[in-house]
């Protein structure tokens, strides 16, 4: 893991405080941070920094969140010109608030970030916005190099470590991502209790979506009131999934304890 500094850290960190900007980097308590901001990519968080949802893994805040601000979008597509990033990764917390779930809204953000940086690839995290093909496809419409939905754990833990997320959902988004012809990618967590056949069994169930691009990294606690990590996955193991993955048919994976669903995420536009 690379260190937190650097004259690019330095400024990206500046220009995120400056802009009131939230990125997941931050608030996921990401250990990559410091690699990923050094290299021009950064990982925004839209639509506020609380969650409707609270999932046991995650570390962003959960509640009643504001209104969303009709400027983020602007403001950030003006802060990665600013920035001068090669790529970036635009993802949110769950609006359940929100009629379309934030759909819409993210839909201007991702036209604003093109129009004002037509030289930045664009990549992003979606939540499952319940399943609604009709709020998918706005993201879709707008046409980011990669759309990106994360199964997160194996089907018999997701409604334990998951909230109202639901594991076929998220096939199905993934699925209905690859049938609109863009690029698909998912990720998921190990070290929750989940057994080695539940694993396989998950990387087939995405490809079979159509899903491209996989990242498999070790679930970390972020704060002593979230779950204790039922075990660690040695670097071997990891690297097993990795080269299953690619036999499978996948275009990329990652595979590795500190990777996390942007890691190397410059590099997954390429998929095709």
């Amino acid at each position: 893991m690379q260190r937190a500094s650097g004259v690019n850290y330095s400024m990206v960190k500046h220009v995120v405080a400056e802009n009131n900007l939230h990125t997941i980097c931050t608030s996921g308590n990401c250990p990559n941070i410091g690699e990923c901001w050094n290299s021009g990519t950064a990982t925004f968080l839209i639509l506020g920094d609380i969650c409707t949802r609270a999932c046991k893994f995650c570390a962003t805040k959960t509640g009643k969140p504001l209104p969303p601000d009709s400027m983020e979008p602007v403001k950030m597509a003006e802060a990665i010109k600013v920035m001068r990033l090669r790529h970036c990764v635009i993802t949110s917390v769950d609006r359940d608030d929100l009629q379309d779930g934030g759909a819409s809204f993210w839909a201007e953000t991702i036209k604003q970030v093109k129009e004002i940086n037509p030289g930045t690839t664009v990549e992003t995290l979606i939540p499952d916005f319940d399943g609604i093909a009709e709020n998918i496809k706005k993201i879709i419409n707008e046409e980011p190099d990669v759309i990106s939905h994360n199964i997160e754990t194996v089907r018999r833990l997701t409604p334990i470590i998951r909230t109202k997320a639901k594991y076929e959902r998220s096939l199905n988004v993934l699925r209905y991502i690859s049938e609109q012809g863009r690029i698909a990618k998912s990720g998921f967590m190990l070290g929750f209790g989940e057994k080695e056949d539940e694993i396989i069994q998950t990387i087939s169930d995405l490809y079979a979506t159509g899903c491209k691009i996989l990242t498999i990294g070790q679930y970390l606690q972020p704060e002593l009131n979230y779950m204790e990590p039922v075990e660690y996955i040695s670097p071997e193991k990891f690297e097993e999934y990795r080269l299953l993955s690619l036999a499978m048919g996948f275009l990329f994976v990652e595979s590795s304890p500190l990777v996390r669903s942007s890691f190397h995420a410059e590099n997954h536009v390429k998929a095709r």
